[in-house]
């Protein structure tokens, strides 16, 4: 995108005595346009090197750039330029709709001893800190290194919230503590009160990042690209080779910052602000919706739950494994489930304004891809769920964003499973509706790790969480489960993962929460939070407001300020809650009470428990 301004300023090469090269040059530097963040460029001797600030407190000490092995050293600077931009966009598939895209922005051109050379981009936005490689036009055509060497130096004694494995649990550690192959995004707390987020953006072609220990140092971090070795099941690798043509640019190394868990959550559009914007021209066919997955694979079952759509606010009945046979040994041109008729379902569905959904692994669709889209398509199917996708390397990066684009091809929208976390690209492919790489309700986690995850998982965006309800396994209250309807962001959301048809067929009076709770929304607040503690969320859908509390294993009672409300308007609020008392067998109890933007609601929590609310607007 074209910036709004643009300021130029050349900066000279300064002949250097060898002994005053070998200390730091000085730096050029980049605020913010509300002049909280800064962001600095160094020369460290010959090694490129950068910091970054928040409210003039350290968020990332001096910390070098690079690649492996031998590109760290050996750069002169050769110009420098800073730009300003000032935009915002419309994403009606986000937990924001108007998107603000505001930033101070800083290219700093270097030649390496090599005669290559090297762009290297940092920006300064409102609501953080990012930067990114770009190999410039030249006479090398391509690049090719073993690794890249991206510093994060944090200040001592720095915390964080680690997690191995994208299903993982969260621990909060010291920095010098830190195992290899940390995933992202990587939630940090500052000693001076503060918050960030790291992770990657717009990541179409290149190794995903993990995070590792840098050897022989302290406090610091050092990007890792590809994946552990345990990332090998599926046909995932370790390798973070790179080659990189000329021309090209990696993804983006990102800060998001703020005062408060809280503000990680509301500011993680940035991650998409740092993608480019759809290259779909038309899409209108791209809805979100609310789906119930057949584990039965029958005829009947699934027009079970086809019928009880309306009662449950489902659009899309799902088919999820085995449906065309063994995983690894059927193709998935057939159905092999000896009691469904897929076309009979269809149809049915058709009728009755449900959609299918279809689950195919990645293995057959690294073989079948190219016949299967169009296939499924001329079945009248609108959306798959791709499972156990390969990540880490650059190959496997590279066929995944490519299964994405044949998927738009075919108007076909993707849940896609396992290890993979977007890094934004769901704005340039908004058919991508959704991604997995969460532990979710499949493993039944704890109310604590449910409190972790908005201030954590989140940060990165689109999380397929799988909500259940009925099934007896849940580690939390009912009304709990409701609320992480809200909590949980995910454009295409599974409800009643684990749940059956005839368990619902004396549908909960409280269902109609999620009848009423969109899966796209027009603003998100977070009320209050602590990191594994609760977690009180807000978002607007129109003129209503749908509120999603949580609590960990401590009962406690929070305050819900309605400050957010539009003042002068009255509304009603329709509390969906834990209630001992109640004569329903999941123990919700509904209340409704007059509200507008002056009241403030309790919310009391058992353990494990939750409160969901759905705020309407007066008519």
């Amino acid at each position: 995108m074209s910036p709004s301004k643009r300021r130029v300023s050349l900066l000279l090469m300064l002949m250097l005595p060898a002994v005053a090269r070998a200390q730091t040059q000085p730096a050029s530097r980049i605020t913010s346009p509300d002049g909280k963040v800064a962001v600095e460029f160094h020369l460290a001797g010959d090694a490129p090197a950068y910091s970054i600030q928040f409210h003039g407190q350290p968020v990332v000490l001096e910390s070098k750039l690079g690649f492996e092995p031998d590109f760290t050293s050996g750069f002169t600077l050769v110009g420098s330029a800073t730009s300003e931009h000032a935009s915002s966009w419309i994403n009606p598939l986000g937990e924001r709709r108007n998107v603000p895209d505001n930033y101070h922005q800083l290219d700093v051109d270097l030649q390496h001893v090599s005669g290559k050379r090297i762009r290297v981009t940092l920006r300064a936005y409102d609501e953080g800190a990012a930067l990114r490689y770009t190999f410039p036009a030249q006479e090398t055509k391509s690049f090719a290194f073993a690794g890249e060497h991206t510093e994060f130096r944090f200040p001592a004694e720095m915390r964080g919230y680690q997690e191995h494995g994208t299903e993982g649990d969260y621990l909060l550690s010291k920095i010098v503590d830190f195992k290899p192959w940390c995933e992202r995004p990587l939630t940090l707390e500052f000693s001076a009160g503060i918050y960030a987020s790291l992770n990657e953006a717009g990541n179409l072609a290149y190794p995903r990042m993990l995070l590792s220990p840098l050897p022989n140092s302290t406090d610091t971090l050092v990007s890792a690209l590809g994946g552990s070795t345990s990332n090998t099941e599926r046909g995932g690798t370790n390798d973070g080779h790179i080659t990189i043509a000329a021309g090209d640019s990696t993804p983006w190394r990102l800060f998001v910052l703020g005062d408060s868990p809280g503000d990680l959550l509301e500011r993680n559009y940035l991650l998409l602000n740092l993608n480019a914007p759809s290259v779909i021209k038309d899409t209108s066919w791209i809805k979100p919706f609310k789906a119930m997955r057949d584990g039965s694979l029958t005829t009947a079952s699934a027009k079970a739950i086809i019928d009880l759509a309306p009662k449950l606010g489902i659009d899309h009945v799902g088919f999820d494994d085995h449906w065309f046979g063994p995983d690894d040994t059927s193709d998935a041109t057939q159905v092999r489930a000896p009691n469904l008729n897929l076309p009979e379902v269809i149809a049915y569905g058709k009728e009755h304004h449900v959609g299918v959904l279809l689950y195919v692994d990645a293995r057959q669709m690294k073989k079948q891809a190219d016949e299967l889209l169009p296939l499924y398509k001329s079945w009248g199917v609108d959306a798959m769920k791709i499972g156990f996708v390969p990540v880490g390397s650059q190959a496997d990066t590279t066929w995944l964003t490519d299964v994405v684009a044949k998927a738009a091809a075919n108007n076909m929208v993707l849940d896609i499973h396992d290890g993979y976390r977007s890094t934004g690209i769901n704005r340039t492919y908004p058919n991508l509706l959704t991604v997995e790489g969460i532990q979710g309700n499949e493993h039944q986690p704890t109310p604590e790790h449910n409190c972790t995850l908005p201030f954590t998982r989140y940060v990165g965006g689109v999380g397929d969480y799988t909500l259940c309800y009925l099934d007896r396994r849940i580690k939390t209250t009912h009304a709990h489960q409701l609320a992480m309807g809200v909590v949980s962001f995910s454009p295409m959301q599974w409800l009643y993962w684990y749940d059956k048809p005839e368990q619902l067929k004396n549908v909960p009076a409280e269902a109609e929460f999620w009848v009423r709770m969109p899966t796209v929304w027009d603003l998100t607040k977070v009320i209050d939070g602590k990191i594994g503690q609760y977690a009180s969320i807000a978002r607007q859908s129109g003129k209503d407001w749908f509120i999603g509390t949580i609590n960990n294993s401590q009962p406690r009672t929070l305050k819900l300020p309605l400050s957010f409300l539009e003042p002068g308007k009255a509304y009603t609020a329709h509390m969906y809650e834990d209630d001992d008392g109640s004569a329903t067998p999941t123990k919700v109890a509904i209340r409704t009470a007059l509200v507008n933007n002056g009241t403030t609601l309790d919310a009391t929590l058992k353990a494990g428990g939750g409160q969901a609310i759905w705020i309407e607007a007066g008519k």
